[in-house]
Protein backbone atom coordinates (compact mmCIF):
# COMPACT_ATOMS: atom_id res chain seq x y z
CA UNK A 1 0.00 0.00 0.00
CA UNK A 2 1.58 3.80 -1.22
CA UNK A 3 1.80 6.13 1.79
CA UNK A 4 3.53 9.43 2.22
CA UNK A 5 6.86 9.46 3.65
CA UNK A 6 5.86 11.62 6.24
CA UNK A 7 3.03 9.07 7.42
CA UNK A 8 5.94 6.14 6.79
CA UNK A 9 8.77 8.23 9.20
CA UNK A 10 5.83 8.26 12.05
CA UNK A 11 5.29 4.53 11.67
CA UNK A 12 8.99 4.60 11.78
CA UNK A 13 9.23 5.98 15.30
CA UNK A 14 6.35 3.61 16.51
CA UNK A 15 8.12 0.92 15.06
CA UNK A 16 11.19 1.77 17.52
CA UNK A 17 8.99 2.16 20.34
CA UNK A 18 8.87 6.34 20.96
CA UNK A 19 5.99 7.37 22.30
CA UNK A 20 7.42 10.89 22.58
CA UNK A 21 8.78 13.30 20.16
CA UNK A 22 10.06 16.73 21.18
CA UNK A 23 9.78 19.91 18.94
CA UNK A 24 7.96 23.18 17.31
CA UNK A 25 6.08 23.02 14.28
CA UNK A 26 7.49 24.84 11.54
CA UNK A 27 6.60 25.47 7.85
CA UNK A 28 9.08 23.14 6.69
CA UNK A 29 8.10 19.64 8.75
CA UNK A 30 3.98 20.70 8.90
CA UNK A 31 3.30 16.74 6.91
CA UNK A 32 5.07 14.74 9.73
CA UNK A 33 2.98 16.62 11.82
CA UNK A 34 -0.34 16.06 10.45
CA UNK A 35 0.62 12.32 10.14
CA UNK A 36 1.67 12.38 14.16
CA UNK A 37 -2.30 13.85 14.93
CA UNK A 38 -3.32 9.90 14.12
CA UNK A 39 -0.06 8.03 15.59
CA UNK A 40 0.48 6.66 19.39
CA UNK A 41 3.28 9.17 19.41
CA UNK A 42 2.68 12.24 21.09
CA UNK A 43 4.33 15.55 20.32
CA UNK A 44 5.18 17.77 23.30
CA UNK A 45 5.51 21.55 22.13
CA UNK A 46 8.58 23.16 23.60
CA UNK A 47 9.57 26.77 23.65
CA UNK A 48 12.55 26.07 22.19
CA UNK A 49 14.42 23.60 19.67
CA UNK A 50 17.18 23.00 21.83
CA UNK A 51 15.13 22.28 24.54
CA UNK A 52 13.65 19.86 22.16
CA UNK A 53 17.00 17.92 21.81
CA UNK A 54 17.80 17.88 25.46
CA UNK A 55 14.17 16.38 26.47
CA UNK A 56 15.02 13.96 24.19
CA UNK A 57 18.24 12.90 25.55
CA UNK A 58 17.28 12.74 28.87
CA UNK A 59 14.13 10.79 28.15
CA UNK A 60 16.67 8.61 26.10
CA UNK A 61 19.09 8.33 29.30
CA UNK A 62 16.24 7.42 31.99
CA UNK A 63 14.31 5.00 29.73
CA UNK A 64 17.21 3.32 28.25
CA UNK A 65 15.42 3.41 24.65
CA UNK A 66 15.47 5.66 21.67
CA UNK A 67 13.74 8.86 21.47
CA UNK A 68 13.20 11.64 19.02
CA UNK A 69 13.28 15.59 18.33
CA UNK A 70 11.97 17.31 15.27
CA UNK A 71 12.51 20.74 13.83
CA UNK A 72 12.08 23.18 10.60
CA UNK A 73 14.66 24.15 8.46
CA UNK A 74 17.58 26.51 9.12
CA UNK A 75 17.45 28.13 12.59
CA UNK A 76 15.13 25.27 13.76
CA UNK A 77 17.34 22.61 12.81
CA UNK A 78 20.93 24.67 14.33
CA UNK A 79 18.96 25.30 17.39
CA UNK A 80 19.60 21.39 17.85
CA UNK A 81 22.96 21.35 17.84
CA UNK A 82 24.10 21.36 21.66
CA UNK A 83 21.53 19.27 22.68
CA UNK A 84 21.99 16.77 19.79
CA UNK A 85 26.18 17.67 21.36
CA UNK A 86 25.33 16.30 24.04
CA UNK A 87 23.71 12.79 23.33
CA UNK A 88 26.87 12.03 21.18
CA UNK A 89 28.86 12.58 24.50
CA UNK A 90 26.58 10.64 26.35
CA UNK A 91 26.10 8.10 23.15
CA UNK A 92 22.32 8.28 24.33
CA UNK A 93 20.10 7.24 20.70
CA UNK A 94 18.69 10.42 19.96
CA UNK A 95 16.48 10.54 16.62
CA UNK A 96 16.66 14.48 15.26
CA UNK A 97 14.16 14.80 12.27
CA UNK A 98 14.75 18.13 10.77
CA UNK A 99 12.91 19.62 7.62
CA UNK A 100 14.57 21.42 4.31
CA UNK A 101 13.11 23.18 1.73
CA UNK A 102 12.06 21.52 -1.69
CA UNK A 103 14.53 19.78 -3.62
CA UNK A 104 13.90 21.74 -6.98
CA UNK A 105 14.63 25.51 -5.05
CA UNK A 106 17.99 24.18 -3.84
CA UNK A 107 20.53 26.76 -4.18
CA UNK A 108 18.11 29.41 -5.05
CA UNK A 109 17.42 30.96 -1.68
CA UNK A 110 14.21 29.17 0.05
CA UNK A 111 13.50 30.64 3.32
CA UNK A 112 15.86 29.13 5.65
CA UNK A 113 17.46 26.49 3.17
CA UNK A 114 20.11 24.65 5.06
CA UNK A 115 21.03 22.39 2.04
CA UNK A 116 24.58 23.60 1.57
CA UNK A 117 23.71 24.59 -2.05
CA UNK A 118 24.50 27.80 -4.05
CA UNK A 119 25.86 29.70 -0.65
CA UNK A 120 23.16 28.12 1.84
CA UNK A 121 24.40 26.71 5.31
CA UNK A 122 25.18 23.09 4.98
CA UNK A 123 23.10 21.13 8.17
CA UNK A 124 24.44 17.47 7.05
CA UNK A 125 28.30 19.76 7.78
CA UNK A 126 27.05 20.89 10.67
CA UNK A 127 25.58 17.68 12.42
CA UNK A 128 28.65 15.33 10.88
CA UNK A 129 31.07 15.44 13.85
CA UNK A 130 28.18 15.31 16.68
CA UNK A 131 25.98 12.03 15.20
CA UNK A 132 26.73 8.63 14.24
CA UNK A 133 25.15 8.56 11.36
CA UNK A 134 23.34 11.42 9.15
CA UNK A 135 21.49 12.26 5.84
CA UNK A 136 19.66 14.50 3.81
CA UNK A 137 16.85 12.53 2.12
CA UNK A 138 16.57 13.89 -1.76
CA UNK A 139 14.88 10.65 -3.08
CA UNK A 140 12.76 8.12 -1.76
CA UNK A 141 14.38 4.95 -3.78
CA UNK A 142 17.04 4.48 -1.05
CA UNK A 143 14.58 5.35 1.95
CA UNK A 144 14.43 1.84 3.32
CA UNK A 145 18.83 1.38 3.04
CA UNK A 146 18.80 5.14 4.93
CA UNK A 147 16.41 3.96 7.87
CA UNK A 148 18.21 1.03 8.32
CA UNK A 149 21.77 2.45 8.66
CA UNK A 150 19.76 4.96 10.96
CA UNK A 151 18.72 2.02 13.35
CA UNK A 152 22.03 0.56 13.37
CA UNK A 153 23.19 3.45 14.50
CA UNK A 154 20.45 4.28 17.02
CA UNK A 155 20.55 0.47 18.52
CA UNK A 156 23.85 -0.68 18.18
CA UNK A 157 26.66 -1.58 20.55
CA UNK A 158 27.91 2.07 20.16
CA UNK A 159 24.45 4.05 19.64
CA UNK A 160 24.52 7.79 19.28
CA UNK A 161 22.54 10.59 18.12
CA UNK A 162 20.93 10.52 14.26
CA UNK A 163 19.66 13.36 12.16
CA UNK A 164 17.47 12.71 9.35
CA UNK A 165 16.91 16.07 7.35
CA UNK A 166 14.03 15.36 4.78
CA UNK A 167 13.09 18.10 2.13
CA UNK A 168 9.58 19.46 2.32
CA UNK A 169 8.80 17.71 -1.60
CA UNK A 170 10.09 14.32 -0.33
CA UNK A 171 8.01 14.37 2.74
CA UNK A 172 4.48 14.24 0.28
CA UNK A 173 5.96 11.78 -1.97
CA UNK A 174 4.32 8.10 -1.83
CA UNK A 175 6.43 4.90 -1.10
CA UNK A 176 5.24 1.10 -0.75
CA UNK A 177 4.49 0.97 3.07
CA UNK A 178 6.97 -2.31 2.43
CA UNK A 179 10.21 0.18 2.94
CA UNK A 180 9.59 -0.82 6.74
CA UNK A 181 9.82 -4.30 6.22
CA UNK A 182 13.51 -3.59 5.38
CA UNK A 183 14.61 -2.43 8.27
CA UNK A 184 15.79 -4.99 10.68
CA UNK A 185 15.71 -4.05 14.69
CA UNK A 186 19.33 -5.26 16.07
CA UNK A 187 18.96 -6.75 19.70
CA UNK A 188 21.13 -5.80 22.38
CA UNK A 189 24.31 -6.51 21.78
CA UNK A 190 26.10 -8.60 24.09
CA UNK A 191 29.72 -10.01 24.19
CA UNK A 192 30.43 -12.57 26.89
CA UNK A 193 34.41 -13.53 26.40
CA UNK A 194 35.13 -16.77 28.55
CA UNK A 195 38.87 -16.16 28.56
CA UNK A 196 38.45 -12.67 30.13
CA UNK A 197 35.77 -13.25 32.21
CA UNK A 198 37.98 -16.73 34.02
CA UNK A 199 40.59 -14.41 34.52
CA UNK A 200 38.39 -11.52 36.01
CA UNK A 201 36.73 -13.83 38.51
CA UNK A 202 40.66 -14.83 39.26
CA UNK A 203 41.66 -11.45 40.24
CA UNK A 204 38.48 -11.26 42.17
CA UNK A 205 39.48 -14.47 43.94
CA UNK A 206 42.63 -12.80 44.84
CA UNK A 207 42.26 -9.29 45.94
CA UNK A 208 41.79 -8.56 49.34
CA UNK A 209 40.19 -5.36 49.20
CA UNK A 210 38.09 -5.10 45.72
CA UNK A 211 36.05 -1.94 45.14
CA UNK A 212 33.55 -1.52 41.97
CA UNK A 213 33.99 1.80 40.43
CA UNK A 214 30.84 2.53 38.67
CA UNK A 215 29.74 4.75 35.57
CA UNK A 216 27.20 5.95 33.57
CA UNK A 217 27.40 2.72 31.56
CA UNK A 218 26.12 1.19 34.17
CA UNK A 219 22.86 2.79 33.73
CA UNK A 220 23.12 2.58 30.22
CA UNK A 221 23.01 -1.22 30.48
CA UNK A 222 20.57 -1.60 32.89
CA UNK A 223 22.84 -2.83 35.34
CA UNK A 224 22.09 -1.20 38.59
CA UNK A 225 20.76 -4.25 39.98
CA UNK A 226 23.35 -6.81 39.40
CA UNK A 227 26.00 -4.02 40.28
CA UNK A 228 24.09 -3.94 44.04
CA UNK A 229 23.44 -7.99 44.06
CA UNK A 230 27.46 -8.75 43.34
CA UNK A 231 28.38 -6.09 45.54
CA UNK A 232 26.33 -7.18 48.74
CA UNK A 233 26.63 -11.08 48.09
CA UNK A 234 30.68 -10.37 47.95
CA UNK A 235 31.24 -7.72 50.53
CA UNK A 236 33.07 -5.36 47.71
CA UNK A 237 32.48 -1.42 48.68
CA UNK A 238 31.16 0.74 45.15
CA UNK A 239 31.58 3.76 44.75
CA UNK A 240 30.11 6.43 41.66
CA UNK A 241 31.14 8.28 38.83
CA UNK A 242 29.47 11.85 38.95
CA UNK A 243 26.92 11.22 36.42
CA UNK A 244 26.13 6.86 37.89
CA UNK A 245 24.82 8.25 41.04
CA UNK A 246 22.18 5.95 42.12
CA UNK A 247 24.01 3.00 40.97
CA UNK A 248 23.81 1.73 44.37
CA UNK A 249 21.60 4.10 47.58
CA UNK A 250 24.39 6.01 48.82
CA UNK A 251 23.26 5.06 52.35
CA UNK A 252 23.82 1.42 51.54
CA UNK A 253 26.30 -0.29 54.02
CA UNK A 254 28.63 -0.89 50.89
CA UNK A 255 28.46 2.01 49.02
CA UNK A 256 31.58 4.34 49.22
CA UNK A 257 29.75 7.57 47.99
CA UNK A 258 30.66 9.20 44.94
CA UNK A 259 34.34 9.56 43.36
CA UNK A 260 36.02 12.74 42.29
CA UNK A 261 36.32 16.36 43.14
CA UNK A 262 33.16 17.52 43.85
CA UNK A 263 32.51 14.84 46.32
CA UNK A 264 33.28 14.72 50.14
CA UNK A 265 36.19 12.65 49.79
CA UNK A 266 35.85 9.83 51.44
CA UNK A 267 35.76 7.22 48.58
CA UNK A 268 38.76 8.55 47.37
CA UNK A 269 40.63 7.68 51.10
CA UNK A 270 39.08 4.50 50.71
CA UNK A 271 41.06 3.50 47.19
CA UNK A 272 44.30 5.18 48.08
CA UNK A 273 44.52 3.57 51.58
CA UNK A 274 43.30 0.15 51.01
CA UNK A 275 41.64 -1.07 47.99
CA UNK A 276 44.34 -3.54 45.74
CA UNK A 277 41.52 -4.22 42.88
CA UNK A 278 39.45 -1.48 41.13
CA UNK A 279 36.98 -2.65 39.28
CA UNK A 280 35.76 -0.09 36.81
CA UNK A 281 32.29 -0.88 35.20
CA UNK A 282 31.22 1.44 32.29
CA UNK A 283 33.56 4.38 34.09
CA UNK A 284 35.65 6.85 32.84
CA UNK A 285 38.55 8.01 34.48
CA UNK A 286 38.17 11.46 33.07
CA UNK A 287 39.55 14.81 34.90
CA UNK A 288 36.72 14.87 37.46
CA UNK A 289 36.60 11.36 38.87
CA UNK A 290 40.62 10.95 38.88
CA UNK A 291 41.31 14.05 40.84
CA UNK A 292 43.17 15.62 37.63
CA UNK A 293 44.46 11.87 37.38
CA UNK A 294 45.65 11.44 40.89
CA UNK A 295 48.61 8.63 39.87
CA UNK A 296 47.89 7.54 44.35
CA UNK A 297 44.36 6.16 42.96
CA UNK A 298 46.03 3.59 40.96
CA UNK A 299 48.83 2.75 42.12
CA UNK A 300 49.54 -0.98 43.36
CA UNK A 301 46.50 -2.04 42.39
CA UNK A 302 45.22 -4.49 39.87
CA UNK A 303 42.35 -2.84 37.47
CA UNK A 304 39.50 -4.80 35.56
CA UNK A 305 37.52 -2.72 32.88
CA UNK A 306 34.57 -3.70 31.41
CA UNK A 307 32.96 -1.25 29.07
CA UNK A 308 31.16 -1.54 25.74
CA UNK A 309 32.59 1.04 24.14
CA UNK A 310 35.74 0.05 22.83
CA UNK A 311 37.46 3.38 22.70
CA UNK A 312 37.63 3.52 26.56
CA UNK A 313 39.26 0.42 27.04
CA UNK A 314 42.84 1.46 27.93
CA UNK A 315 42.43 5.07 26.95
CA UNK A 316 43.59 6.59 30.58
CA UNK A 317 45.19 3.36 32.49
CA UNK A 318 46.10 -0.06 31.15
CA UNK A 319 43.75 -2.41 32.92
CA UNK A 320 45.34 -6.21 33.67
CA UNK A 321 42.00 -7.37 32.67
CA UNK A 322 39.46 -5.83 29.95
CA UNK A 323 36.37 -6.74 28.94
CA UNK A 324 34.28 -4.92 25.54
CA UNK A 325 31.16 -6.06 25.88
CA UNK A 326 27.50 -5.42 27.69
CA UNK A 327 28.11 -4.90 31.72
CA UNK A 328 25.10 -6.43 32.55
CA UNK A 329 25.54 -10.26 30.55
CA UNK A 330 29.51 -9.69 31.59
CA UNK A 331 28.99 -9.33 35.24
CA UNK A 332 26.31 -11.85 35.36
CA UNK A 333 28.43 -14.14 33.98
CA UNK A 334 31.16 -13.31 36.56
CA UNK A 335 28.59 -13.75 39.49
CA UNK A 336 27.87 -16.94 37.85
CA UNK A 337 31.72 -18.23 37.63
CA UNK A 338 32.14 -17.04 42.18
CA UNK A 339 28.65 -18.81 42.87
CA UNK A 340 29.86 -22.08 40.92
CA UNK A 341 32.92 -21.97 42.58
CA UNK A 342 31.97 -20.63 46.23
CA UNK A 343 34.26 -17.14 46.74
CA UNK A 344 32.96 -16.25 50.09
CA UNK A 345 32.45 -12.96 50.72
CA UNK A 346 35.24 -10.52 51.25
CA UNK A 347 35.95 -9.78 54.92
CA UNK A 348 34.83 -5.97 55.97
CA UNK A 349 37.39 -5.12 58.36
CA UNK A 350 38.96 -2.59 56.26
CA UNK A 351 35.71 -1.12 55.18
CA UNK A 352 34.38 -0.76 58.45
CA UNK A 353 37.52 0.29 59.88
CA UNK A 354 37.67 3.20 57.31
CA UNK A 355 33.49 3.94 58.12
CA UNK A 356 34.82 3.89 61.75
CA UNK A 357 36.99 7.18 60.99
CA UNK A 358 34.82 8.65 58.59
CA UNK A 359 31.88 9.07 61.67
CA UNK A 360 34.21 11.39 63.55
CA UNK A 361 33.35 14.71 63.45
CA UNK A 362 33.82 16.43 60.07
CA UNK A 363 36.16 19.29 61.35
CA UNK A 364 38.65 16.35 62.40
CA UNK A 365 38.44 15.28 58.54
CA UNK A 366 38.35 18.44 56.72
CA UNK A 367 42.74 18.42 57.11
CA UNK A 368 43.07 15.09 55.42
CA UNK A 369 40.28 15.95 52.33
CA UNK A 370 42.56 15.36 49.31
CA UNK A 371 42.95 18.34 47.12
CA UNK A 372 42.20 18.92 43.60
Amino acid sequence: MNISVSELIVRYLERLGIDHIFGMPGAHVLPIYDCLHDSTVKSVLVKHEQGAAFMAGGLARVSHQPSACIATAGPGATNLITGIANAYAERLPVLAITGETSTYIFGRGGLQESSGEGGAIDQGALFASITRYHKLIERTDYLGQVLNQATQALLGREPGPVLLSIPYNVQKETVDDSVLGQIHFPGKASIRHTTPTAEFAELLRAARAPVIVAGHGCIQAGARDVVAAFSERFNIPVTTSLKAKGVVAEGAPLSLGCLGVTSNGEAYRYLVNHADLLIFLGAGFNERTSYLWDAKLLANKKIAQVDRDAAQIGRVFQPDVSICGDILAVMEDVFDVLEADGMPPKSRDLLDGHQAAVSRPADDRAAQAPQP
